[in-house]
C-alpha cells in the first residue's frame, strides 16, 4: 500500500499541471498559432529529457516513438491549444475528464486489464461531475472547443494505452527514455508543418517566454514522465481516475485566478470528481517485475549448484584411465 501511494502520488502531478496548464494557455499564449504552441511545447521538453536519458530508439521504437509522438503530442497538442483557446478553463479541463472511461475502455482488448466494478462506478460519477460542472459554468460554451476537446480525450487515450502496452512488453526501455523520445518525435513532426501553414513564429513576450518555460518543463516534460511512469506501475483504469484532478485543478484555478464563477453545481461536481479518484485507488499492492525463482536449499545451506560443486571438487581426478576409475 505504501508502494502503491507513492506510485499514486506521482502519477497525480501530471493531471494537476495540465489542470494549470488550460490557464496558462489561455491567459499567455498567443492564441492564432496553434501548431507552433504546441511545437514549442513538445520539441525543448524531449530535448531535456534526451539529455537526461541520454539514449536514442533502438530497432522498433523508431516506429513506435513516431507513432506515439503523433499520437499523445502532435494531435493532442493541437486539439489542447484550441480547445484552450476557444473554452474557459474551467469548461475545458472537465471535458477531459472523460478519460477514465475512455481509457478503461481502451486497456480493455489492448493491455488485457478488465475494468474492475471500482473503477467504472468510480468513472461513472467522475462523468457526472463532469456534466454538472459543464452545464453549470456561467456563459456560452464553443461547439467547436468542445468538440476540440473530445477529440483530445479520444486520441490521448488510445495513445497512452499503446504507450503502457509497448512499455510493459519492453524491459530494456526506460520511462524517461520513451517519453523524451515521443516528446522530441512530436515536435520535429509538428515543426515543418507550423513553419508551411502559419509562416513565421509569433513574437514572444517575456510573459509569453515565461509560460513556454512552464508549459514545457513542468505540464509536459515532468508531468509526461509522471503520468507513463504511473500507466507503468498502476492500472489504466486507476491512472484514469486520477486525471479527474485535472478538472478540479482548472476548476479552482480558473475561479482563484481568472475571475469565473463558480456555481452550485460547479461544487457537486467537484465533489463526485473527487469521490471518482477516491474509489479508483488500488488496494493491493503493485504488482512487482518478474524474478527468478529461487533456488531450493538444504539444511545445510547448499542450493544445488553450490552441492555440484561442491561434489566435483572433492572427487578425486583419475584422467581418463578406466581402471583407475574402477
Amino acid at each position: 500500500m505504501e508502494a502503491n501511494t507513492r506510485w499514486v502520488a506521482l502519477t497525480a502531478v501530471a493531471p494537476i499541471a495540465w489542470g494549470a496548464n488550460y490557464f496558462v494557455t489561455h491567459e499567455f499564449l498567443p492564441a492564432d498559432h496553434p501548431l507552433y504552441g504546441a511545437a514549442l511545447r513538445a520539441l525543448p521538453a524531449g530535448l531535456v529529457l534526451l539529455a537526461l536519458c541520454r539514449r536514442r530508439p533502438r530497432g522498433l521504437w523508431w516506429g513506435r516513438s513516431a507513432v506515439l509522438g503523433l499520437l499523445n503530442v502532435s494531435v493532442f497538442f493541437v486539439l489542447v491549444f484550441v480547445a484552450s483557446q476557444l473554452l474557459p478553463t474551467s469548461v475545458a479541463s472537465t471535458v477531459m475528464a472523460v478519460s477514465p472511461l475512455v481509457m478503461m475502455l481502451a486497456a480493455w482488448p489492448l493491455v488485457a486489464e478488465r475494468p474492475s466494478l471500482a473503477h467504472l462506478a468510480g468513472a461513472v460519477i467522475g462523468l457526472g461531475g463532469v456534466c454538472l460542472m459543464l452545464l453549470g459554468g456561467a456563459g456560452g460554451i464553443s461547439v467547436p472547443g468542445v468538440l476540440a476537446s473530445a477529440a483530445a480525450v479520444l486520441v490521448s487515450s488510445f495513445g497512452h494505452i499503446l504507450a503502457k502496452r509497448w512499455n510493459t512488453r519492453t524491459a530494456d526501455v526506460g520511462v524517461l527514455a520513451s517519453t523524451a523520445w515521443q516528446l522530441t518525435a512530436g515536435g520535429l513532426l509538428l515543426l515543418p508543418v507550423a513553419m508551411a501553414v502559419e509562416g513565421a513564429p509569433p513574437p514572444m513576450s517575456p510573459s509569453a517566454l515565461l509560460a513556454f518555460c512552464y508549459v514545457g518543463l513542468v505540464a509536459t516534460a515532468l508531468a509526461f514522465a509522471a503520468w507513463f511512469a504511473g500507466l507503468r506501475r498502476l492500472p489504466a483504469g486507476t491512472v484514469g481516475l486520477i486525471g479527474l484532478l485535472n478538472p478540479v485543478t482548472g476548476v479552482l484555478l480558473g475561479t482563484a485566478v481568472a475571475g469565473e464563477v463558480l456555481t452550485g453545481r460547479q461544487l457537486c461536481g467537484l465533489a463526485l470528481a473527487l469521490s471518482g479518484v477516491a474509489l479508483g485507488r488500488p488496494s493491493g499492492r503493485v504488482r512487482p517485475r518478474a524474478t527468478a525463482a529461487p533456488t531450493r536449499t538444504r539444511p545445510d545451506g547448499l542450493d544445488r549448484g553450490a552441492r555440484a560443486g561442491a561434489r566435483a571438487l572433492t572427487r578425486p581426478f583419475y584422467g581418463g584411465d578406466p581402471e583407475r576409475r574402477g
